[in-house]
């Protein structure tokens, strides 16, 4: 299974394919070298980024985070200001601490490069990296993929396959599968991932693990309703949450009627809060993605500030509910902008909350299954078209408006009693052929759609 800390790892923007995967992968051909004795003869390394990466990498900040992965840092504990004192200092002196450890030449002009051009056979999403002595004799060279949020695997590999473990009670690989065993069992979906959790890796483990995924997800929005500023790249766009909750609470201190769409609009500030954040490097939580940061923490919090009756154990079951449903569509199809396009991030967040929100009101798990299968159905097709290769426009509305679908996914599955014609798995296997059919310039290339058309408008 894929379990709460794969699905919702806590790392740094802005792209859980393009950042936090480049940098896992960066650490683990250093850790290769660690492990084969080369560490210490290492003099020059080469990191060349291939397809989608290379594509939208430099918008992406795919060259920052594969330097931070060659530093020895990690996604999950990368402070994002002393990342940015490691990048000027690279500028500077064009030397570079080898697994925080072994000094070594290295010119990001020489030894990143961007290859359009080669084929990338196994993912759109390649790094190939390459390590040389003092006589520039190569001394290991590996490829990996990163398959979407921040899954990494060596190109050799064919999928993402379970590790190794104990045997698990409830083995789900589809949404039937968890019905049926909701059904045999008695157990919410909530109470199944746990128990599976409980097994693999501890009950108290995972439930600290939710806390601080609960509580990245809450200082992120606050952080964002904060900041102000233009955001990093070229493209001039200014930081707008901060005004909408200023316009937001001016609203609220006023004696008069309040609008009916007003607490939409504080979840689609939530949203447009978080990705904010995450378009300038911030602490963010995949979700299952980077660029769908804000669609889970949104939904989270509107359930916290907004649903009579909220409590803690609610929360936990909103996020161990959409747990299971982003795995099924890991498992099953793709969470990764460059396979599937957008659909695959921003329609898979809808689907989790809108499933995670059911759950913590007290849906029943065919009521949660057709209100996941509700948040995929209206994102199909959806394509991944990053202008100017960052995640801004369109990414950070549509995490907004992705939101707000989710809680009327949710809203719509419990008043019904959960029959429906269409089912979770079918809408998941069509999210997969769809983004098998999608044409390579609408799936994180910034070749297609409004990357291309923008200078139009």
């Amino acid at each position: 299974m894929i379990g709460v800390g794969e699905l919702f790892k806590i790392g740094i923007g802005p792209s859980s394919s393009h950042t936090v995967g480049p940098m896992k992968a960066a650490g683990a051909f250093v850790a290769d070298l660690a492990t084969g004795g080369l560490l210490g003869r290492v003099a020059r390394v080469r990191a060349v980024l291939l397809g989608s990466l290379a594509w939208t990498g430099q918008g992406h900040g795919s060259d920052r985070a594969v330097v931070l992965g060659l530093a020895g840092e990690t996604p999950e504990s990368v402070d994002p200001e002393f990342a940015a004192r490691i990048m000027e200092g690279l500028g500077r002196e064009r030397r570079l601490a080898l697994g925080g450890r072994r000094e070594i030449g290295f010119d990001p002009a020489a030894d990143l490069v961007f290859d359009r051009l080669s084929p990338t056979p196994r993912h759109p999403n390649t790094l190939a990296l390459e390590a040389f002595d003092a006589e520039g004799r190569t001394l290991a060279r590996g490829r990996w993929c990163s398959v979407g949020g921040g899954f990494i695997l060596r190109e050799e590999e064919a999928t993402v396959s379970a590790a190794a473990g104990p045997a698990l009670p409830y083995p789900y690989r589809s949404g039937a599968d968890l019905l049926r065993m909701a059904a045999e069992s008695g157990l919410s979906i909530a109470e199944m991932v746990l128990a599976n959790e409980r097994v693999a890796v501890g009950e108290a483990e995972v439930l600290a693990h939710l806390g601080r995924v609960e509580a990245v997800m809450m200082a992120c929005i606050d952080r964002g309703m904060g900041d102000r500023g233009e955001l990093p790249g070229g493209l001039r766009v200014r930081r707008r949450a901060a005004g909408i909750r200023e316009r937001l609470e001016a609203d609220a201190s006023r004696n008069e009627p309040r609008a009916p769409h007003e607490m939409m609009d504080w979840v689609s500030l939530f949203a447009i809060a978080v990705n904010e954040e995450n378009a300038v490097g911030g602490r963010v939580v995949t979700a299952p993605t980077n660029g769908a940061a804000g669609v889970v923490p949104a939904v989270l919090r509107y359930y916290r500030d907004f649903c009579p009756g909220a409590e803690p154990a609610g929360t936990q079951r909103f996020l161990l509910t959409a747990t299971a449903i982003g795995g099924l569509f890991k498992m099953n199809a793709s969470i990764s902008g460059a396979e599937v396009g957008c659909q695959g991030e921003v329609g898979v967040a809808c689907s989790m909350a809108a499933a995670g929100l059911a759950a913590a009101l007290g849906a029943t798990p065919a009521q949660v299954e057709n209100a996941a299968e509700i948040g995929m159905e209206h994102h199909l097709g959806m394509t991944c078209d990053p202008v100017g290769g960052l995640v801004q426009i369109p990414c950070i509305e549509r995490n907004a408006f992705g939101a707000v679908k989710a809680i009327s996914a949710a809203s719509l599955a419990l008043r019904g009693d959960g029959t429906h014609r269409v089912s979770l798995d079918q809408v998941i296997a069509t999210m997969r052929q769809t983004g098998a059919d999608m044409q390579s310039k609408y799936k994180e290339t910034s070749q297609g759609g409004l990357a291309v058309n923008f200078t139009e408008c």
